[in-house]
């Protein structure tokens, strides 16, 4: 046995361990940005009125963070990594501001609760993701088929109103998001240990990019499972 390989396998480690390190810090500003606009907006009645009430607005806010959402995704290796996260925390924002209705829906107890119950969720299968041995790279294509599945039975419900479909759908959408935690976890090791073995002479500025990417992906998922989770244990204001 080469005497070298603990020593280069413990680099690896150190490395893998910082740039999830990275990750999970940008995903915490991102949900703290997140939480004190929506708070903020919540609190001030003219925000409200210009963002809630006028359904245009809040509509023209969704779609702008959809196409932000899409955009950096598409063009991520364009960009600096200081413009990726500038995107980002612009999105964060941005999402703050429209879910800063569930400020006027639930109580703040409730909130808090369901936010500690997400994170104790979110904690458990990113540590699992991490830690795993087992493939989960077929599991991501399931995931993803039940995710579309989930976002077009939504669609319809728009429309139906069912109380039943929209049961159905929160109790698909909570393991659908719980398995893409550990997923996109996993996925964000490999996505490491590929930029490792590239020759690039922007190995740093590659690693900053996708921190960010995977930030944005593991804080979509933390939302989602959030909002989810709130049908559950929301309890709704007087």
């Amino acid at each position: 046995m080469n005497n070298r390989e603990p020593i280069i396998r413990s680099e690896a480690d150190s490395g893998l361990a910082a740039f999830m390190t990275k990750v999970y810090m940008w995903m915490s500003v991102a949900l703290v940005i997140t939480g004190v606009v929506a708070y903020y907006v919540s609190t001030n009645e003219a925000l409200i009125e210009a963002i809630i009430v006028n359904r245009i607005m809040f509509w023209a806010l969704i779609i702008s963070e959809v196409a932000l959402v899409w955009y950096l995704s598409a063009n991520i290796h364009k960009m600096s990594s200081g413009n990726a996260t500038a995107m980002f925390m612009v999105y964060a924002a941005l999402n703050g501001a429209t879910l800063s209705i569930i400020f006027l829906i639930y109580t703040m107890g409730s909130i808090a609760n369901t936010f500690f119950i997400t994170a104790g969720t979110f904690a458990v299968m990113s540590a699992y993701g991490y830690f795993t041995k087992s493939d989960l790279t077929k599991w991501g294509n399931i995931l993803f088929m039940a995710l579309i599945g989930v976002i077009i039975a939504s669609v319809v419900n728009v429309f139906m109103g069912s109380g039943l479909l929209y049961w159905i759908i929160t109790y698909v959408g909570v393991l659908v998001f719980t398995g893409l935690i550990a997923y996109d976890t996993q996925k964000l090791k490999n996505i490491y240990n590929g930029i490792m073995t590239t020759k690039s002479d922007e190995v740093i500025e590659i690693q900053d990019k996708s921190a960010i990417m995977g930030a944005l992906s593991l804080y979509l998922d933390f939302i989602n499972l959030f909002l989810l989770l709130l049908r559950f244990f929301g309890g709704g204001r007087d």
